[in-house]
C-alpha cells in the first residue's frame, strides 16, 4: 500500500480500495477522491486529507527561509513552513570534495539555524531539494525572524517592490522575505528593528486594505516623531 503523503487538490484520486472516507475526501465507487487542497495520508483503514490552509506550497525557484531540524550523513533537514521538509544535500554546502567520513555536518550548519536557500527541485510526490549555492543564500548569522501568512508575501513586497523599500527606507533596515512567509529583519538600532517589524505585521493584517503602502508610511512616520 501506498502511505506516502501527498500534494492533492480537489478532484484528486488519493487511493483506491476498502478504505473510510474521513475527512475532506469522498468516496466514488472504489475510489477516493479529495474535496480540498492539502497532503492526502492514509492510516490504519482511513484515508484523509489535511488541509492546507496558511502553509507553504514550495515551488522551484522560489527564495525561502527555513530552519535547520536535524540532519543525516548526507545531508539536513528544514522547516520551510509547509507539510514538507525541505532537504539540503551536504555537497551543495561542502562542495564536490565532501566527504561522509571526512566532513561533519554540524561544523557548517547547526539545528536551529536559519538560512536562505531556494527550492532547486520539487514534484508533489517528495519533499523539496533546497541549494544555498547562489549568491546572497546561506546561513544568516543575524536578524529576527518575523512570520507572516504565505499568501501576503506579495503584499509584503508591494508593486515593483514599493512596499518592502518603504519600510527599509524608514526604518534603515536590510528586509530578506521568504516566499514561505518568513521573513528576516537586520537592523543596528534597535528601535529602527521594532519599527520594521511592526511594519510587517501591520501589512500581515490588513493585506486587504486598498492604501495600505500610505497607512505603513503613516505609521513610520508618527513612530519616528514620537
Amino acid at each position: 500500500m501506498d502511505n506516502k503523503r501527498k500534494y492533492v487538490i480537489p478532484g484528486d484520486l488519493v487511493t483506491t480500495g476498502p478504505f473510510r472516507p474521513e475527512q475532506n475526501v469522498l468516496l466514488e465507487g472504489n475510489k477516493i477522491i479529495s474535496t480540498s487542497i492539502g497532503i492526502s495520508e492514509i492510516y490504519d483503514d482511513s484515508v484523509r486529507v489535511i488541509p492546507l490552509t496558511g502553509k507553504y506550497i514550495p515551488k522551484i525557484n522560489d527564495l525561502v527561509i527555513a530552519k535547520v531540524l536535524s540532519h543525516t550523513s548526507l545531508s539536513w533537514e528544514l522547516d520551510i513552513n509547509s507539510c514538507y521538509v525541505g532537504f539540503l544535500p551536504a555537497q551543495d554546502v561542502f562542495g564536490r570534495d565532501f566527504s561522509a567520513h571526512a566532513d561533519e555536518l554540524t561544523s557548517k550548519l547547526k539545528t536551529g539555524d536559519l538560512v536562505a536557500a531556494r527550492i532547486a527541485n520539487f514534484d508533489r510526490t517528495r519533499d523539496p531539494l533546497l541549494t544555498i549555492s547562489d549568491r546572497d543564500l546561506g546561513k544568516i548569522d543575524s536578524g529576527a525572524l518575523v512570520q507572516i501568512s504565505p499568501s501576503k508575501v506579495p503584499r509584503l513586497i508591494g508593486k515593483r517592490g514599493t512596499m518592502i523599500q518603504t519600510i527599509e527606507i524608514a526604518t534603515n533596515a536590510a528586509i530578506t522575505i521568504g516566499q514561505n512567509g518568513w521573513v528576516v529583519v537586520s537592523c543596528e538600532s534597535t528601535e529602527g528593528l521594532l519599527k520594521a517589524k511592526k511594519a510587517i505585521q501591520m501589512v500581515d493584517e490588513k493585506a486587504h486594505i486598498a492604501n495600505l503602502t500610505d497607512q505603513v508610511k503613516e505609521m513610520l512616520e508618527s513612530e519616528s516623531e514620537s
